[in-house]
């Protein structure tokens, strides 16, 4: 089992010593440490040049983070990939613990894990966001074996940290890696497709530290709901049989996506695009929800701003 360790970085030389560190103090150690470049313009690459160890820098320019691991991978020996971001970190058991469930369960083309999140001093927000999310008891009962049900979880939400992840090599490329026209969402795409043919699995350990800061918040704004409308219909479309099989229905996940969306435009007084989106969620199915919120984006402002006091007083 040879591992290659893929990091795409984007203007990240205050971080990519510490990730790649992590990667070095591993108790199982990796192949090789891929960084793909993406078009930085500060002073990432002396960072990476300084580093030592097996390291691979490759510089392209900026196509986004799905590109650059796309690069990696095509870029890697390993016939396993591990992704890490640039300005995260694995805890230094990681790998050993990943081995260990794949030497119990061969079975298994991708394990992932939990993960916790620290601030730019490295003290640690949040201690497990499997637990944050409801999620962590249901992991630890399975103990690292195959979920059950997987692509109807992960569609669920999304259990899977990208830098938590590895994976054969051969199984990622065969379901054509990440894909780069899509910006938020991309991970949870692949990882449906793969759920859809193999057995996955999510261990109930930390086995890294993900950096909140500014750059990489993730709340909820249009580029964000509509990309998931796009990964939702993507999902559908190549895994619609195993979703009803999964006492799932597609068209309501779709739907589901557009009534997000169109929410989205609703509270932000887009009242136009919140009528297309509210539309587009009927067409996928029929709610009493989207029918509601159809009806109110035409109505006046004045008059939906007083229904939502008359909502805030009656509660």
């Amino acid at each position: 089992m040879k591992i290659s360790a893929v990091i795409p970085a984007y203007n990240s030389a205050k971080f990519i010593k510490a990730a790649v560190a992590s990667i070095e103090a591993q108790t199982e150690p990796v192949a090789e440490i891929i960084i793909v470049d993406d078009g930085s313009t500060d002073a990432t690459e002396a960072v990476v040049r300084s580093l030592p160890g097996n390291i691979v820098y490759y510089k392209q320019a900026n196509q986004g983070p799905s590109a650059a691991r796309n690069k990696g991978m095509e870029l890697a020996k390993g016939d396993w990939i591990a992704f890490l971001d640039a300005d995260d970190q694995w805890t230094e058991n990681k790998i050993a613990l990943q081995k260990t469930i794949l030497e119990k369960y061969p079975e298994l083309v991708l394990v992932a894990g939990d993960m916790a999140e620290i601030d730019n001093d490295d003290d640690i927000i949040t201690e497990s966001v499997l637990a944050k999310h409801g999620m962590l008891e249901d992991f630890r009962e399975l103990a690292g074996q195959a979920i059950p049900n997987a692509l109807a979880r992960l569609v669920t939400k999304n259990f899977i940290p990208t830098g938590t992840v590895l994976a054969k090599r051969d199984i990622l490329i065969a379901a054509g890696g990440f894909n780069s026209a899509i910006r938020f969402g991309e991970d949870l795409e692949l990882w449906a497709k793969i759920a859809t043919h193999h057995p996955i699995s999510c261990l109930p350990l930390c086995l890294m530290l993900r950096r909140q800061h500014g750059n990489n918040a993730t709340s909820a704004n249009e580029s964000m709901l509509l990309d998931l409308t796009k990964v939702m219909e993507s999902i559908r479309a190549f895994s619609q049989q195993k979703l009803k099989r999964q006492d799932l229905d597609p068209n309501q996940l779709v739907s589901n996506a557009f009534w997000n969306l169109g929410y989205w435009y609703f509270v932000n007084n887009q009242a136009n695009l919140a009528r297309k989106a509210f539309i587009s969620s009927l067409k996928q199915q029929l709610t009493s929800r989207s029918v509601a919120y159809l009806i109110a984006s035409t109505l006046p402002s004045f008059l939906v701003a007083q229904l939502r006091k008359f909502k805030q007083i009656i509660g």
